[in-house]
């Protein structure tokens, strides 16, 4: 068979031959298979240098910019916030202790009540008629015991006919008694001085007893009942003041802690804490969502820093300080901690330099340049 192009190859075990006829016509593709080998080894070259230009350009070269806050002594609080319930001073549900039916209600719903007043009136003309029986009877008992009384001084009967008289006399009065108290029951007067609510039931109305007829609640003053996590238990202490608002007030109220539970809770680990509002206007209401604000202590001469500026590290925490243009790395020991500020109570002192930001970028000794 002839072709443009004969090749011969022949194998051997040491070496092997090429032998190429036609050797003008084989030239041309062998060139072009060189160029463009250079071709694709110089457009790599072009680009691993170009990718090494980029990497040197992404290299940030020269002292990190930072931000510093020099260090002095300022006054730092110790507070505790927390969510509570207000409550009414005194507050009770007026319910009548028998059955009958109403004949009086002697208070207007909402309105202001005195100590003593007399609220309700309960049919009671079946226990009066009682008692004027009763009282009758013990005129005509009480007569024949001071009839026998004389008798017996003259012996004209015995002891145990007096004694007879004297128990008759004794029992009617305490029927007498226990006829005032069932009448009495059926009287209802307020409790304390303070505000009725909305009234259960009208006039004419038979109701069992134990009925709920209104509510009277003391307003001024009012109570503020909240929870205080178990690791502040040990700051609360009667008479310490709070600050407390209201989403019905734009105003800001003081109380002061009153009484402090006797235990913390084992489902809430919290401990029960009331304060005592002044209310004279009658601004805060009984049930209203109270958001509850403390002063636990007060550090006048602290020294706090932001939290952001703080790194924790393996045996605790540190900081950056500015020094003579570089970032040195300091071990500092921590206090109390706020939203956004941490007191410093060991390792740094007044007039130090505090970087703030750049944290991320710098290592200890590295130079840094303060931003103006």
């Amino acid at each position: 068979m002839q072709h443009a192009h004969n090749l011969v190859i022949n194998f051997d075990q040491r070496n092997i031959n090429c032998k190429f006829s036609n050797k003008k016509q084989f030239f041309f593709p062998t060139t072009m298979l060189i160029i463009f080998s250079l071709l694709v080894f110089g457009m790599s070259g072009c680009s691993n240098k170009a990718s090494g230009d980029k990497s040197q350009k992404g290299k940030k070269s020269g002292p990190v910019s930072v931000e510093i806050k020099v260090v002095q002594p300022e006054l730092m609080l110790n507070t505790v916030s927390s969510t509570g319930s207000i409550l009414a001073n005194e507050k009770a549900e007026i319910r009548p202790e028998i059955s009958g039916r109403i004949i009086k209600i002697l208070f207007e719903e909402g309105a202001m009540v005195q100590k003593n007043k007399l609220l309700l009136k309960m049919n009671d003309s079946d226990l009066q008629a009682q008692l004027i029986r009763n009282e009758a009877q013990g005129i005509l008992l009480k007569n024949d015991e001071f009839q026998k009384s004389k008798l017996l001084e003259i012996k004209a009967i015995s002891q145990d006919e007096y004694d007879a008289a004297k128990s008759l006399y004794l029992v009617n009065q305490a029927d007498k008694q226990l006829l005032q108290a069932q009448i009495a029951k059926t009287e209802i007067y307020a409790p304390f001085s303070g505000k009725v609510g909305l009234r259960a039931v009208s006039v004419g109305n038979y109701i069992a007893s134990n009925t709920l007829v209104a509510t009277i609640q003391q307003l001024d003053p009012v109570k503020i009942e909240f929870d205080v996590p178990e690791k502040y238990s040990r700051f609360i202490k009667q008479g310490l003041g709070i600050e407390f608002n209201t989403d019905a007030s734009d105003s800001t109220f003081s109380a002061k802690i009153y009484a402090v539970e006797s235990s913390i809770s084992t489902d809430t680990r919290t401990l029960k804490v009331r304060a005592v509002c002044p209310n004279p206007s009658n601004i805060l209401k009984p049930g209203a969502f109270a958001r509850v604000n403390m002063i636990l202590e007060r550090f006048p001469d602290a020294f706090k820093i932001p939290s952001e500026a703080v790194v924790t590290v393996l045996d605790g925490n540190s900081v950056f300080l500015c020094k003579n243009g570089k970032a040195i790395e300091v071990p500092v020991t921590t206090g109390i901690r706020t939203d956004n500020e941490i007191q410093v109570t060991k390792g740094i002192t007044a007039g130090d330099s505090l970087i703030t930001t750049g944290l991320l970028q710098v290592t200890n000794g590295s130079p840094v340049a303060i931003k103006k």
